[in-house]
């Protein structure tokens, strides 16, 4: 829950996106106004091509809008060329996908590794991140296996280790449950609750409401626009 105190982290105005299919201009985001403090649990939900995975991959920078201003953390992103996005990417947002994108041949603790090398870090002290975040995660003893010795829920307790590894401002999440049974599903999100609680900023796509209902704010997109935004009234812990 934001106070007055409370820093925003992104500023979204007017954010459109059109695609171009032969003549036909497709809109798929029509000017979306957004605002999210630090230190939110956001859920962006709505029905497949409402436009909310676009959302998602602009305020990601792994998309630019058509036109509208964004601001993340005081920077406008709009400002940036091509290796100044990326290196905002790496600093700014850590990655939490449906399909966990860990590299195959690499241990558990080298996936996690993987932004640190991008970001320059020495050897040592990059390892040492990757162990403790596993530690985090509860998967210290898994970190020298293959991804394809883990389980799905370990597989993304690793992908949620290497998004967090770089102290990001945000953790986006897209469908982090999708590709999870329920019960291990559920795991994954007290775990995000928990880093919430920690102070994390998150923002994460989900078409399943029991998923969103760990989100303290819910943003429904329809037909590339918000429809409701709604914020849980101050829960006491």
């Amino acid at each position: 829950m934001h106070n007055d105190q409370s820093r925003k982290l992104i500023e979204l105005s007017g954010i459109t996106k059109s695609y171009k299919n032969g003549d036909q201009e497709l809109q798929v985001l029509k000017g979306i106004d957004m605002t999210v403090y630090e230190g939110e649990f956001v859920a962006i939900m709505g029905p497949s091509g409402s436009g909310k995975s676009t959302l998602m991959n602009i305020i990601g920078l792994l998309d630019s809008p058509t036109s509208g201003d964004y601001e993340l953390n005081e920077t406008h992103v709009e400002e940036l060329n091509e290796k100044k996005l990326a290196q905002v990417r790496n600093k700014e947002i850590g990655f939490v996908f449906q399909q966990f994108f860990l590299l195959s041949k690499l241990s558990a603790k080298e996936n996690v590794e993987l932004p640190l090398i991008y970001a320059g870090m020495p050897v040592g002290k990059r390892k040492e991140l990757a162990v403790q975040y596993l530690e985090k995660v509860e998967l210290a003893e898994r970190m020298n296996h293959l991804p394809s010795e883990l389980s799905g829920g370990q597989k993304q307790r690793v992908a949620i280790a290497r998004a967090l590894v770089n102290s990001p401002s945000i953790i986006l999440a897209d469908e982090p449950t999708g590709a999870l049974d329920t019960k291990t599903g559920n795991q994954i999100m007290e775990l995000l609750t928990q880093l919430n609680r920690e102070g994390k900023t998150i923002i994460m796509v989900t078409h399943e409401p029991e998923i969103a209902e760990y989100a303290s704010r819910r943003i429904v997109i329809r037909d590339g626009e918000i429809t409701q935004d709604t914020t849980d009234s101050v829960r006491i812990d």
